[in-house]
């Protein structure tokens, strides 16, 4: 892209003296994963894209369903049966084509974390289930890569960084994940569908931050509880 087109483009960006045009050629630089192309994913791919991520990487086995159109914004009803990786790759090229996005059209499981993961400077989990957030947290620490976690159900929501240069992880405040029939989730208990936009923008927020190495606090949790219209900070 020319220098005036990436001005042009990413002006609003620039103009912000903590970023400016270093800032915006480090999120240009960066290559990040998203685990989920589903409530979280999708607004985390949606600002991603539009800040001008040079790599994005999304990782999804699943098929986008019409129930998951109340809240993951990026498909829609001619992409229903379609797989959420491509239904989300023709989202980012309409957006910003500029954006080298790569598809992992699987399911991470032991046998293919570390050689999916590696490729990425940021791993952000919009994963569904403990399972999977366990493997990619302690995928993320064995390959020293930094981690953004969200999860959300009903009105709430949860968001931390993990593992940012020696910060604690997800085992630090969890150590070891719940028994599967004690987890609720959005499909026995649903999620109201602007909850996870709220949620998966502070994540966006989030991986920019560290991709342009903004100040943030670390070893802390936010908690979002969006039907009393509460935020909470708790440290661990």
């Amino acid at each position: 892209m020319k220098r005036e087109d990436i001005f042009s483009r990413y002006s609003r960006q620039i103009f912000i003296d903590e970023i400016g045009l270093d800032g915006q050629r480090k999120i240009m630089n960066s290559k990040v994963l998203v685990v989920g192309a589903g409530g979280l994913g999708s607004p985390v791919i949606q600002y991603l894209a539009a800040a001008g991520v040079g790599t994005l990487g999304v990782a999804d086995f699943d098929e986008v369903e019409l129930h998951n159109l109340n809240r993951q914004i990026i498909h829609n009803e001619n992409n229903v049966g379609k797989p959420k990786v491509k239904s989300a790759e023709e989202f980012v090229k309409n957006l910003n084509h500029h954006v080298h996005f790569i598809g992992v059209e699987e399911k991470i499981d032991p046998s293919n974390a570390e050689q999916i993961l590696s490729q990425f400077d940021i791993i952000i989990d919009g994963s569904d289930n403990f399972k999977s957030r366990y493997l990619i947290n302690d995928t993320c620490v064995k390959l020293n890569k930094p981690l953004v976690y969200g999860s959300i159900l009903s009105f709430s929501g949860q968001v931390a960084i993990f593992n940012y240069k020696g910060s604690k992880h997800l085992r630090s405040l969890f150590p070891e994940p719940p028994f599967d029939e004690d987890i609720p989730d959005c499909d026995s208990l649903g999620v109201l569908g602007a909850l996870p936009g709220i949620v998966g923008s502070m994540m966006a927020n989030l991986t920019l931050k560290i991709i342009t190495e903004l100040p943030f606090l670390v070893n802390q949790m936010t908690l979002v509880d969006t039907l009393h219209w509460r935020f909470q900070t708790i440290d661990f």
